[in-house]
């Protein structure tokens, strides 16, 4: 789609370019943002998007010949590698274009060697691991945690972790081995429930950045974390619901039937590549479920920010603020 260079100035790409405000229009938006394909964009293909973005926002002429496409193009590989809140551009596993390939490969591993306690030790490490730097890198704002803080954050989530697992491995040692298969989501999702919070935790004692309709920063908000760190934490484990509990139940059809043990070394290749379908497209639906740009009521905030708030207002404060939930 050919554009006058005005008329592409004129396109507001702070948003994105679909409906967020229905959950079709965000899907759309996270299939573009979490596609794998973007971590192979190059350090000049990044900085190129960068520098259009950059252009577009200042008002200055972009390229000759450049179209909507191009802009909008630009925009997502833009997303897609640089933070929302501090512009900076993110750790490449970090980034949620990285989630597919790196959750196949770790999902996996998990869920073929689930027997064995090394294995199980091993491939939970890795997970959280995983888990801890994502978490960090897709934080909400700007928080700056300590060394100290990052420690303490992944010990536990790897300690939950690991506990969850093993210890269900104990439980159901003699129950149906499609039990079995189900103990690392179970072990997953729970250390979901700590690995977050404890990783944002900073938003949690400090607050989250909160905007009013115009972007202009109005201070820190708890109860915007808060209730943040809640949605990511449900996004997250429904990202891996669906590779993590279907694919245990045609594995285990597969080991019924004979199949996997007349080709055994298929094991790993199957359910990763099972799960790397799954999660091709649970990614990006499971991001869409709340939208990044979150909203919160001036009525839920706390009562510190109400009261700033209402001296800079007066009578008039802003009935909904916004805030980056994080990813």
């Amino acid at each position: 789609m050919s554009a006058s260079p005005k008329s592409l100035l004129e396109i507001d790409i702070s948003k994105p370019r679909y409906d967020q405000s229905t959950y079709v229009g965000r899907a759309k938006h996270f299939l573009q943002v979490t596609n794998p394909l973007n971590v192979f964009a190059t350090s000049n293909a990044l900085e190129n998007a960068r520098s259009i973005v950059t252009k577009h926002r200042l008002k200055e002429p972009l390229p000759d010949g450049f179209t909507v496409d191009d802009l909008w193009s630009a925009k997502i590989l833009y997303d897609s590698a640089f933070h929302p809140d501090t512009g900076e551009k993110m750790n490449i596993i970090g980034r949620m274009s990285a989630q597919v390939p790196m959750n196949m490969l770790i999902t996996g591993g998990m869920m073929t060697f689930y027997k064995s306690t090394p294995a199980v030790v091993f491939w939970q490490w890795i997970n959280q691991s995983f888990n801890a730097l994502v978490n960090y890198t897709n934080r909400s704002g700007d928080a700056q945690l300590s060394n100290s803080h990052l420690l303490t954050s992944y010990a536990a989530a790897t300690g939950g972790a690991l506990t969850t697992a093993l210890g269900l491995n104990h439980l159901v040692k003699n129950a149906s081995p499609i039990i079995g298969r189900l103990v690392p989501f179970v072990a997953v999702a729970a250390a979901n429930c700590v690995n977050i919070p404890l990783m944002r935790s900073q938003e949690l004692m400090e607050g989250t950045p909160v905007y009013d309709e115009n972007g202009n920063r109005l201070g820190l908000s708890k109860a915007a974390a808060r209730d943040g760190i809640i949605q990511v934490t449900f996004s997250r484990i429904s990202m891996a619901a669906p590779g993590m509990v279907l694919v245990p139940f045609v594995m285990n059809r597969l080991e019924r039937q004979g199949t996997l043990r007349k080709v055994p070394w298929m094991t790993l290749p199957i359910q990763v590549s099972l799960v790397g379908f799954c999660l091709t497209f649970a990614t990006p639906l499971a991001c869409a479920v709340f939208k990044q740009k979150a909203e919160i009521k001036y009525t839920n905030i706390e009562s510190e920010l109400k009261e700033k708030l209402d001296q800079q207002f007066g009578d008039n404060p802003p009935n909904t603020l916004w805030y980056n939930k994080g990813l």
